[in-house]
């Protein structure tokens, strides 16, 4: 989608009410799902976060940045990911954190951002965190430099290839819920993203989906 098209929905994404769990459940892998459906967060003391959902024209076209996070010594090494990561003290709030992480991860400055809206938080049981997704707006094109302590790639995916439902997948894995298992995917640009992430991204399509089905 041509950028500036697409500048013209973003006040239309303000007011869709967000599916949340519904969005999640698409993309959660099935041992997962009951404990989504019965969540407690309250009782989780869970360590915060946010990440940024970031969308930005290269080439007058719309893409949307994630990052492959580099291997480590962790339950979340090598995976797809958005920039972002624990909430700081310092931090007024979790937008806050989302702004400071996308900097540091891979330099994009707040000042070329503006957030548009918070989606539905994400838990993510191995590492007991609770992310808080923020949809950002860049009107320029952006320069990466990723950390290369944090950040093995970026990778830049045209919304039209977001949201089209070939990406949609079946992978075999071994995660923290067993080894060998099915789990819903997203294949892009050859990467198998799953997980927190691939439920986050599942509400963003389904929020983008119904804001540009509204105006055609």
């Amino acid at each position: 989608m041509n950028f500036q098209d697409f500048l013209k929905y973003v006040p239309n994404i303000i007011p869709v009410e967000l599916p949340a769990v519904n969005a999640h459940l698409k993309m959660a892998p099935k041992e997962r799902i009951e404990g989504l459906k019965n969540l407690d967060i309250e009782s989780l003391n869970a360590r915060m976060a946010g990440v940024m959902m970031l969308f930005y024209p290269k080439q007058e076209k719309t893409h949307l940045v994630l990052i492959v996070r580099n291997a480590y010594d962790g339950v979340h090494s090598a995976q797809i990911a958005f920039p972002g990561g624990k909430f700081e003290k310092e931090d007024l709030n979790f937008e806050t954190t989302a702004l400071r992480e996308t900097q540091e991860e891979v330099g994009i400055t707040s000042d070329k951002i503006e957030v548009i809206k918070h989606f539905s938080p994400m838990y993510i049981p191995p590492s007991n965190f609770l992310v808080h997704p923020f949809l950002g707006i860049a009107k320029e094109e952006l320069a990466f430099y990723p950390d290369i302590r944090e950040v093995a790639a970026i990778i830049e995916l045209p919304l039209s290839v977001f949201l089209n439902d070939e990406i949609i997948i079946e992978a075999r894995l071994s995660t923290s819920y067993g080894a060998n298992i099915l789990v819903p995917a997203f294949n892009i640009q050859n990467h198998v993203v799953w997980g927190a992430t691939a439920m986050i991204l599942s509400e963003l399509r389904d929020v983008l989906k119904a804001t540009f089905s509204k105006e055609l």
